[in-house]
């Protein structure tokens, strides 16, 4: 099975997997009522991602629309890409910020948005910038945007009930009265320390292994893997340099982005939401030279 196939199947598992850590957050917390009240709650966090997630994004790098007018090059780039996978063409943004970074947003191909930052006009030539932009619209032609609302959405309801399960144990409710003390006690410890360090690693694991898909549809589509590897190695390097600033109203956008903008060393490397860079660039490396095998 190709290696997106793969992907898949493991996105699909994990998003089954997160979908049964909430449930069962659920349940040790209220019952019946606790599913309810969780499920009530993904219903209504999942939509707001849904439905907003392109505004929240955009505006949190101060991006600008640009015309075809103002940039041609890029247009013509992202005209042709999206041709290639058979979507409308998106909005095109550019964001001030000297961090070099890219990412897409939006609900569906036909409110998809691709935003770039100054930074990364900066340090990429038009062959590189294509291996970037191909990546993005592959997120987009995946519909990635929409699985990572619905991982964050599930993932935030189970660090919510792990929240309100701390501070029912404090007040003694939060389970039901024809449990076991000691058994309601320990799954309630479980699920305040144990619940949300496993939503993260379940969403991490998600977010990573769309992150591979995306890199390697966007190497098929743009025929040129090594573009997008010499582009990684570039925002690779001047990132270290030019981090964004560890500022709340960023901090969700970055897990759209082509490559983590914050620096991510030590136990912070775990639950980070983008593949090591090396693997990234060596996997693009196989494919190229798997392609020229082929040849």
């Amino acid at each position: 099975m190709h290696r997106r196939g793969l992907n898949g199947l493991k996105t699909a598992a994990l998003i089954g997997l997160l979908s049964a850590l909430m449930l069962a957050a659920g349940q040790i917390f209220g019952g019946r009522t606790g599913l309810t009240i969780a499920f009530v709650i993904a219903l209504v966090t999942n939509g707001v991602a849904y439905f907003f997630s392109d505004k929240i994004a955009l505006r949190s790098v101060r991006a600008q629309h640009v015309s075809a007018e103002q940039m041609p090059v890029l247009h013509g780039i992202v005209a042709e890409l999206a041709g290639a996978h058979g979507m409308p063409l998106p909005r095109l943004y550019v964001s001030p910020i000297t961090a070099p970074n890219a990412f897409a947003t939006g609900r569906s191909s036909r409110h998809a948005a691709v935003c770039v930052t100054a930074g990364i006009l900066e340090i990429l030539d038009e062959r590189e910038l294509r291996g970037v932009l191909g990546h993005e619209l592959a997120h987009v032609a995946n519909r990635d945007v929409l699985i990572a609302s619905v991982a964050g959405g599930i993932a935030s309801v189970i660090m919510f009930v792990a929240s309100m399960a701390q501070w029912g144990a404090l007040f003694g409710f939060g389970h039901d009265d024809d449990e076991e003390g000691a058994g309601g006690l320990v799954g309630m410890l479980l699920l305040i320390i144990l619940g949300p360090i496993a939503a993260s690693v379940v969403q991490t694991a998600i977010s990573r292994s769309r992150e591979y898909s995306a890199d390697e549809t966007g190497a098929d589509v743009t025929g040129d893997p090594l573009a997008l590897a010499s582009a990684l190695r570039k925002i690779d390097a001047v990132s270290g340099a030019r981090p964004l600033p560890q500022t709340a109203n960023l901090a969700p956008t970055s897990s759209l982005m082509i490559a983590n903008p914050f620096r991510d060393g030590g136990v912070a490397r775990m639950f980070s939401t983008h593949p090591p860079m090396d693997e990234r660039i060596e996997r693009l490396v196989h494919m190229a030279n798997d392609a020229t095998t082929l040849a």
